[in-house]
């Protein structure tokens, strides 16, 4: 009999919730293990996620974005792997190797069904009678609005974090202005391939607030646009008090997409094709002569704006699962002994030590949150450190503690870091001084144009794209 199970539950399948990147891989890997996975999907087909930015390239290569379990399942379908030193967009990630696992996974995927709560059968999460005998149940929602039950032995949580953006507010919640204003905002970077999109931002003025990889990409995707459509206009606004880091790892950068991104958005800052305001910590969004104004908590004010993009990361949402005894970390809503490996002030994609199933775990035995939902609030994830927590928690669902311990990862060392608090830290630039690769000097604005050299340091990537 395997790990957190009984006599009545052993026969349950395992529920993977979210069949993402990381929600195939577990699948996958609880098959190879003998176990029974259920894969539910709130999106009509797989990867409904990756599909929303499948126009962006990943910083990682295909020798990086297949997890070998799935390799193993897709292999005697005649499915081929892609070229490993390519790096696919989102959308050839979906259609060469996400897809095609879904399909060989077959009828234990089930799409358009969202989860809607999860319990013990018959305990709120205050009963600790019995409750490690019984199962777990899901509640779902089909396209349909029908409602129905599911017995399950554990819980996979792979949902990630993509529908739960940051809003534009400082403060982590809303500026006053952002929901009625929100016809305005949008919180993807632009396929300006899609003629609607391109129409929303062609010969005008759009900001661009946040400091990843996301809000880089957001901005070279404008600047190309003005290439073609005079008139097009980006503003990027950065809450830190200077540029520093954001350009990213540049050459040092063992992810060479990542930093050639930088280096992009660099050149076209430099050129003065991106205007660059600093300091600017978003308290309000306010209507103006047709158009749209961000309020500063100082007073100031960016005028003159059309559209806003928010890509100021992401955040786990929890609401579903208010029954079950998760153990998360205050600040990041990570899994709590996880969460010091990931804190941001201190680490990037590449300084994560590997880790599995003792540090994916909660008081609620047989609960997991793995994938970019496990990293909380903390930005920097790499898909290949997905692929090995759930290695390791579904050789811990099947009691093979041994192979649960064992590391079987060893990550690039991207020489990168980022988060919100080294940025709001005073002694920050001390620690960039030293080595450090994030810094915060004084609020100031700034405009920058052609032939304005720029500091360049570090920054960290907002997706799982990393």
């Amino acid at each position: 009999m395997s790990e957190n199970s009984s006599p009545s539950t052993a026969a349950l399948p395992i529920a993977v919730v979210g069949a993402g990147p990381i929600g195939l891989a577990a699948a996958a890997h609880l098959l190879e293990r003998g176990l029974e996975p259920l894969v539910l999907e709130a999106g009509p087909s797989a990867a409904s996620a990756v599909r929303a930015w499948g126009h962006v390239r990943l910083f990682s290569a295909w020798s990086e974005l297949v997890d070998p379990a799935a390799a193993r399942l897709l292999e005697p379908a005649g499915w081929t792997r892609p070229e490993p030193t390519r790096y696919p967009t989102g959308a050839e990630w979906v259609e060469w190797y996400l897809q095609p696992l879904a399909d060989v996974l077959g009828e234990r995927v089930r799409y358009s069904t969202t989860v809607t709560g999860a319990a013990r059968r018959g305990r709120d999460r205050i009963v600790d009678s019995g409750r490690e005998d019984q199962p777990f149940t899901l509640h779902t929602r089909d396209a349909d609005g029908i409602e129905a039950r599911l017995q399950v032995r554990a819980i996979i949580d792979a949902t990630g974090t993509f529908t739960s953006p940051n809003p534009l507010g400082s403060d982590g919640l809303p500026a006053a202005g952002e929901h009625a204003h929100r016809d305005r905002i949008s919180y993807l970077a632009p396929d300006t391939a899609d003629p609607a999109v391109r129409t929303r931002h062609a010969g005008r003025r759009t900001a661009v607030v946040g400091s990843g990889h996301s809000a880089l990409t957001a901005l070279l995707s404008l600047a190309d646009l003005a290439e073609d459509e005079p008139g097009t206009r980006a503003v990027w606004v950065l809450r830190r008090g200077q540029v520093g880091n954001a350009f990213g790892g540049g050459e040092s950068d063992e992810l060479p997409a990542r930093g050639a991104l930088g280096l992009r958005a660099k050149e076209a800052v430099t050129a003065g094709h991106i205007e660059v305001v600093q300091g600017f910590r978003t308290e309000r969004v306010e209507a103006g002569g047709g158009q749209v104004v961000l309020v500063a908590d100082d007073g100031r004010r960016i005028e003159g704006l059309d559209h806003v993009i928010g890509l100021t990361g992401f955040r786990p949402d929890h609401s579903w699962q208010s029954e079950l005894r998760l153990t998360l970390d205050e600040r990041l809503q990570a899994p709590v002994k996880l969460a010091p490996l990931i804190d941001p002030n201190q680490h990037s994609c590449g300084t994560v030590y590997p880790h599995g199933a003792a540090e994916l775990g909660h008081h609620e035995q047989g609960v997991f949150l793995v994938g970019t939902k496990s990293y909380g609030r903390a930005p920097t994830f790499l898909a290949m450190t997905g692929y090995e927590q759930v290695r390791s928690v579904a050789a811990a669902l099947a009691g093979d503690h041994e192979a649960a311990a064992r590391v079987e990862l060893t990550l690039p060392d991207t020489g990168v870091c980022g988060g919100a608090g080294l940025f709001d830290d005073p002694d920050a630039d001390a620690a960039q001084s030293e080595g450090g690769c994030c810094a915060t000097p004084a609020p100031a604005p700034l405009s920058i144009g052609p032939g304005t050299g720029i500091g360049i340091g570090a920054p960290s990537p907002s997706s799982s794209s990393c």
